[in-house]
């Protein structure tokens, strides 16, 4: 769970850096609405799973996740891999574009679940993935 959290929290902060990136949403960021309650409810660290907003929507987001070599397109929380899913057309796929945006999803939506594998590497992996952008 250390590396898992360890992990997380360097990939948020290298995609909080990000001109491509329109939202970030992880409760390790102390700009996070979460924040706080992480800090008072998961004092050792939070999750590995962070919420992005690709700029330029779905189609963009798209683009970023098949550019991805190391992490994979799963429907999969807290693997040891690192893992990406774009809601909008996967889990959430059967809602309208009007119940997606009330669901707080946009088009440009992607959860990505950060996996064991060297943070160097998997940081590597989104540079790929947003230089597709």
């Amino acid at each position: 769970m250390e590396r898992y959290v360890a992990n997380a929290m360097k990939v948020a902060e290298f995609l909080k850096s990000s001109d491509k990136i329109a939202k970030i949403s992880y409760p390790g960021l102390p700009e996070d609405s979460y924040y706080k309650l992480a800090q008072k409810y998961m004092p050792n660290g939070t999750c590995g799973v962070i919420s992005i907003s690709i700029r330029g929507g779905r189609k963009a987001a798209v683009r970023f996740m098949d550019a991805l070599k190391l992490a994979i397109d799963e429907v999969h929380v807290a693997d040891i891999r690192t893992c990406v899913l774009h809601p909008a057309s996967a889990t959430h796929r059967q809602l309208t574009d009007e119940q997606l945006v009330a669901a707080g999803i946009d088009g440009g939506m992607v959860r990505l679940s950060v996996g064991l594998e060297n943070v160097e590497d998997i940081i590597a992996d989104l540079k790929v993935g947003l230089a597709a952008v």
